[in-house]
C-alpha cells in the first residue's frame, strides 16, 4: 500500500506540464538518436546533459528528461535495424535478423509495429518491476556499511566485461584506466593533490561529464571523419504498421518470455541489453524450432529481442537508484548526472528524494505512452531521418557539445579538456578498447577508494573487515560466479565461431 501511495504521488509529480513537455521532447529526441546508426542511448544520453545543466533544470526534471532519451533511444534502435539492416546500437542487432529480411519482403511497416507494441510492453513490464522490488532491494541496502559498498564497487568491475561487446582483458584495461583517471585531484584524506600537475581546475578532479562527451561524442565525429562518406542506402518500402499491431497478439508469448529475460538480465550488474535481447531471441528460436521461419523474417524473431532489450533498459535503473551501481553504460552516464547535482544514488535516495524517484518512476510510464503513440504514426518520419547525410549530422553534434560544456563553468580549460578525451576516446576505439569502462572508473573510483580507505580505518588497517560480514561474502560469491559464467560463455563463443 505504500508503494501505491508513494506512486500515486509520483504521478502527480510527473503530470506537471513542464516534466510532460520534457518528457515528450526526450521520447522524441531519443527515437530520432536511436535510430541514426552508430550512435544509440550512450552518446544520446552524454549529448542532452550539457543541454540539461545550460537551462537550469532541477534534479527531477534533467532526470525525467534523460531517461526519456534512454528509453527513446532503445525505441529508435529498432528503426534502422530493420530499415537499413544496420543496427541503431548493439542490443538492435538481433533485430535485424528477422527484422531487414521481412523490410525486403514489404513488411517493413508491420515489423515496425510489431516491434513498438513489443518494445512498449518489455518497457512497462521492467517499469512495474522496478516500481515493485526497488524499494525492497532499499530495505536490504539500508543495512550496508564501507565494506559492503566496497564489496558492491568489485562486483561492477568484476562484471564490468558484460557492459561491452569487446574482450574481457580489454575491458579490464579501460577500467583501471578510468580508475587512474579517477584518482586526480584533491586526495579526500590527506588533502594532498595527486597528479594535477599544477594545474589548479584539476584540483576538484575530473568533470565526469566534460570526460563523457570527450570518450563519446567527440571521438564519434573523429571517427566519422576518418570514414568515407556514408552511402546512402536504397530505400525499401514500408507499408502499414496496422498488420504489425495484430500480430503481436499472436506474439504475445514471445513478447513475455523476452520481456522476463531482459529484465533480469538488466538487473544484473554488467549484463544489459545486449545480453538481454541475445538471450530472448536465442530462446525463441530454440523454442520453435522447425516450425518457425527465424533468420528469413519471423515475427517472433523481431517480437522477442525487442522486449528484451527495452526490458532490460528499465531494469538497470534498479541497481543504479537502488546500489549507486550502473547497470549499463548509459546508466552510467545518469549517475555521472546525479552525482554532478550532489545527489548520490543509493539506499537514502528514496527516502531522501522522493519527488524525485517517484516523479521519475511515474514518467517512465507516460513515457512508454508517449512513445507508442509516436512510433506507430509516425514512424515513416522517423525513417526518413535515417537518409539526412551524416556530413550534415555531425558538425551539429560537435556544436552541441561546445556550446553546452563551455556553458557548464564558462572555462576554455573544459573544452581542452573535452577535446583531449575526445582524442583519447578515439585511440581507445582504434584500438578496440572499449570507453564505457573507462566512464565506470571515473565515476566509481572515488566512492570505491573512500569507502575501503573508511573500512580501514575503523579496523586499523585490519584487511580482514572486507569479507567479515555475510553480505560481504555474498556479493564476492556473486561476483565470483558471474565472472565465471561470463569467461565460460565467451570460451563457448570463441569455440563455435572457431
Amino acid at each position: 500500500m505504500d508503494i501505491l501511495d508513494f506512486l500515486v504521488h509520483g504521478f502527480a509529480v510527473a503530470l506537471q506540464p513542464e516534466h510532460l513537455l520534457l518528457a515528450l521532447i526526450g521520447c522524441t529526441v531519443g527515437t530520432l538518436v536511436g535510430a541514426l546508426p552508430g550512435l544509440g542511448p550512450v552518446n544520446g544520453v552524454a549529448l542532452m546533459i550539457p543541454l540539461a545543466f545550460n537551462f537550469g533544470l532541477a534534479p527531477t526534471a534533467a532526470l525525467i528528461l534523460l531517461v526519456s532519451v534512454y528509453y527513446g533511444c532503445m525505441y529508435g534502435g529498432r528503426i534502422s535495424s530493420i530499415v537499413l539492416n544496420i543496427p541503431g546500437d548493439e542490443p538492435a542487432m538481433m533485430t535485424t535478423l528477422d527484422g531487414y529480411p521481412m523490410a525486403r519482403a514489404g513488411r517493413g511497416g508491420e515489423a515496425l509495429g510489431l516491434s513498438a507494441v513489443a518494445s512498449f510492453a518489455g518497457a512497462t513490464i521492467a517499469t512495474i518491476g522496478l516500481t515493485l522490488f526497488a524499494p525492497l532491494l532499499v530495505k536490504v541496502a539500508i543495512r550496508f556499511g564501507p565494506a559492503e559498498y566496497f564489496a558492491l564497487f568489485m562486483l561492477a568491475f568484476a562484471t564490468i566485461g558484460g557492459v561491452t561487446s569487446g574482450s574481457f582483458t580489454k575491458s579490464f584495461i579501460a577500467a583501471c584506466l578510468g580508475l587512474l583517471l579517477g584518482t586526480v585531484g584533491i586526495d579526500p584524506v590527506s588533502s594532498v593533490a595527486r597528479y594535477t600537475f599544477g594545474w589548479y581546475e584539476l584540483y576538484d578532479g575530473i568533470d565526469y561529464l566534460v570526460a563523457l562527451i570527450g570518450l563519446f561524442a567527440i571521438s564519434e565525429c573523429l571517427l566519422f571523419l576518418e570514414r568515407d562518406q556514408r552511402q546512402d542506402a536504397a530505400p525499401v518500402r514500408l507499408g502499414s504498421a496496422a498488420p504489425g499491431m495484430r500480430r503481436s497478439l499472436d506474439c504475445a508469448s514471445s513478447i513475455g518470455r523476452g520481456s522476463l529475460i531482459g529484465f533480469i538480465a538488466g538487473v544484473l550488474p554488467g549484463a544489459g541489453a545486449s545480453l538481454g535481447s541475445f538471450l530472448s531471441y536465442s530462446l525463441e528460436k530454440r523454442r520453435w524450432g522447425a516450425e518457425g521461419d527465424f533468420g528469413r523474417g519471423d515475427p517472433r524473431g523481431v517480437a522477442a529481442p525487442e522486449a528484451g532489450n527495452n526490458a532490460a533498459a528499465g531494469g538497470a535503473l534498479i541497481p543504479m537508484l537502488s546500489l549507486g551501481i550502473p547497470g549499463s553504460g548509459t546508466t552510467a552516464i545518469l549517475l555521472a548526472l546525479l552525482l554532478s547535482m550532489n545527489i548520490t544514488p543509493g539506499p537514502l535516495l528514496f527516502e531522501q528524494q522522493p519527488d524525485m524517484v517517484w516523479g521519475l518512476v511515474a514518467a517512465l510510464f507516460i513515457g512508454n505512452v508517449m512513445l507508442l503513440v509516436l512510433n506507430i504514426p509516425l514512424v515513416g518520419l522517423f525513417a526518413k531521418v535515417l537518409q539526412a547525410p551524416s556530413w550534415f549530422l555531425m558538425p551539429m553534434v560537435v556544436l552541441v557539445a561546445f556550446v553546452g560544456i563551455y556553458s557548464l563553468n564558462n572555462s576554455p580549460f573544459d573544452l581542452y579538456m573535452m577535446l583531449a578525451f575526445g582524442v583519447l576516446g578515439y585511440v581507445l576505439r582504434k584500438l578496440e578498447i572499449p570507453t564505457v569502462p573507462v566512464v565506470l572508473g571515473l565515476l566509481l573510483g572515488g566512492q570505491m577508494e573512500f569507502n575501503l580507505r573508511r573500512a580501514l580505518s575503523i579496523t586499523g588497517g585490519d584487511w580482514s573487515i572486507l569479507w567479515s560480514s555475510g553480505i560481504s561474502i555474498g556479493i564476492y560469491a556473486f561476483a565470483a560466479t558471474l565472472l565465471c559464467a561470463g569467461l565460460i560463455y565467451a570460451l563457448l563463443v570463441k569455440r563455435r565461431l572457431g
